[in-house]
C-alpha cells in the first residue's frame, strides 16, 4: 500500500497515544477523499498488531506482520458492504461481534476497519453500539468517515473524534510535481478544486481529465457568448456529472468572489478570463440565485434515487437561461 508524506506527522501522533496507553478503542478518523487515510488505518493497525514493536514501528519481522503484508491477518477485520450493495446492513456487523468475543487467533489485538461509516443502516449501528461501549479485551476499532454528521449521535458519542488534516500547499505541491509533469498554475487548481486533497488533486490532473475539465469551460465560456446555455447540457450529461457540476458551481462561486473584490481567493486560477468575462455580464442577484439552484441540482443527482439526470440538467439550464438578465 502507497504511503504518503503528509501521514507521517499524524501516523506518530496516533502511535505515540497507544505507547503512553491513552489511544482510545474506538477511533473516529474523519478524513476527506484523496487524502489517503486508507494507508494511515492500515499502518496504525500493522503497529497495533505487531508482537514486537520497533519504537513507532512495526517490525516487519514477525508472523503478525507478515499476514498483514500479505493481506491475510485472521485479526484484522475490514467491514465493508457486499458487492453491489450502497449500505452496509446489520447481519454482517453481528457476525462480526461474534468472532470479536472468541480469542485472538494470534494471541494479540483484535482491529476492525469500517471506512465507510455512513454507509451503516440505523440497525447495523445500533448493533455494534454495546460492543463500541463495551468492546472485547485488546479489540480496537478506527471508523472512517467523510461526514460525521451523517453518523447517529450516539455512534459518535462512544469514539474518539480525530481529524486527519489536509496537508500544507507547499508539501502537496511538491508531492504533485513529483508524480506528474504539470504547469504550477494547473496544480495550484487542482488543489483549490479539490480543497487541499492531493491524491485527488492528482487524479484531477491526469491528462484526460484536466482536458475534459478544460473543454468543459470552453464550452461555457462559448455557450455564455452565444446565448445558449442548454448547449452546455452535452458537457454536463455524463455519469461523472456531480463533479462536473461542482467545476460549474466553483466557476460561479469565483465569480461572485470576483465581483466582491476577492479575485486572489478564487478556484479556478486558470480561468481568469472566463471569470472576469462572467463578473463583467452577469447580475450578482441572479448570480447567486442560479448558483444555489445548481447545487441544489447536484445535491438532487447525489441523493434521489433514480432520478432522470438529463431531464433535471435540461430544466436547471433552462431556469438559467430565463432568469439571467443578458
Amino acid at each position: 500500500m502507497n504511503w504518503y508524506p503528509w501521514l507521517n506527522g499524524p501516523y506518530r501522533q496516533l502511535v505515540s497515544q497507544y505507547q503512553g496507553d491513552r489511544g482510545h478503542h474506538a477511533l473516529l478518523m474523519h478524513a476527506a477523499k484523496g487524502m489517503g487515510d486508507e494507508a494511515l488505518v492500515y499502518g496504525l493497525s500493522r503497529w497495533l498488531l505487531c508482537q514486537h514493536h520497533d519504537g513507532e514501528k512495526s517490525c516487519g519481522k514477525c508472523h503478525s506482520c507478515h499476514l498483514m503484508i500479505a493481506g491475510n491477518h485472521p485479526d484484522w477485520h475490514v467491514l465493508t458492504p457486499e458487492k453491489g450493495k450502497n449500505s452496509l446492513g446489520v447481519e454482517p456487523v453481528r457476525q462480526l461481534i461474534e468472532t470479536l468475543y472468541n480469542y485472538s487467533q494470534q494471541g494479540g489485538a483484535k482491529v476492525v476497519w469500517l471506512p465507510q461509516t455512513e454507509l451503516l443502516t440505523e440497525a447495523a449501528a445500533n448493533a455494534l453500539l454495546k460492543t463500541l461501549e463495551e468492546p472485547p479485551e485488546r479489540t480496537y476499532f478506527v471508523l472512517g468517515c467523510r461526514e460525521p454528521s451523517r453518523l447517529l449521535p450516539t455512534l459518535r458519542s462512544r469514539c474518539f473524534y480525530w481529524h486527519l488534516s489536509t496537508p500544507e500547499a507547499p508539501l502537496a505541491t511538491q508531492w504533485i510535481a513529483r508524480q506528474l509533469q504539470a504547469e504550477p498554475l494547473a496544480i495550484q487548481t487542482a488543489l483549490r478544486l479539490t480543497e487541499g486533497t492531493p491524491i485527488a488533486a492528482l487524479e484531477l490532473l491526469q491528462p484526460e481529465r484536466w482536458k475534459q475539465r478544460e473543454q468543459f469551460c470552453l464550452q461555457l465560456l462559448s455557450s455564455w457568448q452565444q446565448r445558449d446555455l442548454l448547449s452546455l447540457l452535452p458537457q454536463l450529461n455524463h455519469d461523472d456529472a456531480a463533479e462536473r457540476l461542482h467545476w460549474l458551481a466553483s466557476v460561479l462561486l469565483d465569480v461572485i468572489k470576483y465581483q466582491q473584490g476577492a479575485a486572489d481567493y478564487v478556484i479556478n486560477l486558470d480561468q481568469q478570463p472566463l471569470i472576469s468575462l462572467l463578473a463583467s455580464e452577469m447580475n450578482n442577484a441572479f448570480l447567486q440565485q442560479n448558483l444555489q439552484g445548481w447545487m441544489l441540482c447536484r445535491q438532487q443527482l447525489l441523493s434521489v434515487v433514480g432520478v432522470n439526470r438529463e431531464l433535471l440538467l435540461t430544466e436547471r439550464l433552462l431556469n438559467w437561461e430565463n432568469s439571467l438578465q443578458f
